[in-house]
């Protein structure tokens, strides 16, 4: 398995952070998650069929000043920079300081590209704590860069009060922006950027209280999220980041201080609100009674790698982690939901 993982990660690096598509490269996110699967033998025939959709890399520019890099946050044109900045820094200091250092800088912008900044960094840094090879401390770099290149603020700052809501009642208190009629055009970003102009969203943020167990609350947020992922028919890609962006966080969250993983958090609870918010046509579902596919969780991750979507491979690893943690039948009827309906999506 380590060897599958560093060398697809030496063939990922030669790419860029986008696809041809203008989305998010999927690559190294699907070669740690196949790994993570137990299904390495897998990683390098995935990378083969999702070549074609490659970008080149981008060319450094200007190195990032120490005393100027906030202006450049969310600047596309420097992400070759920002992964030159990550790279130096880890070459510099323990990949876990560096974690301790930037996250915070970067919390406030967690929606960058649609969380994929927190995703990639979140599955590097698991690569990262089985074995830190020059592969897995550039990945971290990548993640890093991609993050702070796309840094993007959604609408609302936390006020700094406790006196929210769990996120399964919190949800109940989001606006829902459209009617069952609603059929989205366009990327999840460009469409989010919607709630800009829905000033009631700003509130969105302060509706949760993270100030109990935080992997209590990771475990309530994506198990609320699972829900919304099989209630709502339409925009379910959106819905999948609402389940794999927290479980990220769940992964960055022992590097980082007590305070600043609440935070963040709470800010991944403000980009989970923010699809239902533009994406759900209905109410936040029951999800008690499902009952559990009679698949063993090996058969899911068959039916996924067999599906082979990105978002598929991702999402069902996810489920079965947070299933692991928080073993509710709704984590697995998602998985076995996500081979047929996202497929190789």
């Amino acid at each position: 398995m380590a060897a599958t993982i560093d060398e697809a990660l030496d063939i990922l690096h030669r790419t860029g952070p986008d696809l041809v598509s203008g989305n998010s490269n999927h690559g190294p996110m699907v070669a740690e998650a196949l790994c993570a699967l137990g299904r390495p033998d897998a990683v390098l025939p995935w990378i083969a069929g999702y070549k074609s959709r490659f970008q080149d890399r981008p060319q450094t520019r200007n190195p990032l000043s120490p005393q100027g890099w906030q202006a450049s946050l969310g600047d596309r044109s420097r992400s070759a920079d920002w992964v030159a900045c990550f790279d130096r820094e880890l070459a510099a200091a323990p990949w876990q300081a560096v974690l301790q250092t930037w996250v915070p800088h970067l919390t406030p912008g967690l929606w960058a590209a649609a969380t994929h900044g927190l995703l990639r960094t979140g599955h590097a840094v698991r690569s990262l704590a089985v074995s830190a090879t020059p592969q897995r401390l550039h990945e971290l770099a990548e993640g890093l860069g991609h993050w702070a290149a796309r840094y993007q603020v959604l609408p609302g700052r936390p006020s700094g009060r406790h006196t929210g809501s769990s996120p399964s009642k919190a949800v109940q208190y989001v606006a829902r922006v459209h009617g069952p009629d609603f059929e989205a055009q366009g990327s999840i970003v460009q469409q989010v950027k919607g709630l800009d102009e829905q000033p009631e969203f700003a509130q969105a943020v302060d509706l949760v209280d993270t100030a109990g167990d935080l992997s209590w609350f990771i475990s309530e947020l994506t198990e609320t999220c699972a829900g919304l992922y099989l209630a709502n028919p339409k925009g379910f890609i959106a819905f999948v980041h609402t389940v794999t962006a927290p479980s990220a966080l769940r992964l960055l969250a022992p590097y980082l201080t007590d305070a600043d993983a609440r935070l963040a958090a709470r800010y991944a609870w403000q980009a989970c609100a923010a699809i239902y918010a533009w994406y759900s046509t209905t109410p936040p579902p029951a999800t008690a009674d499902l009952t559990p596919p009679t698949e063993a969780p090996e058969a899911l991750i068959d039916r996924a790698v067999v599906a082979g979507g990105a978002h598929t491979i991702k999402f069902t690893e996810a489920c079965l982690r947070e299933y692991a943690l928080h073993p509710k039948p709704v984590y697995l009827v998602a998985a076995r939901d996500a081979a047929e309906r996202v497929g190789g999506v």
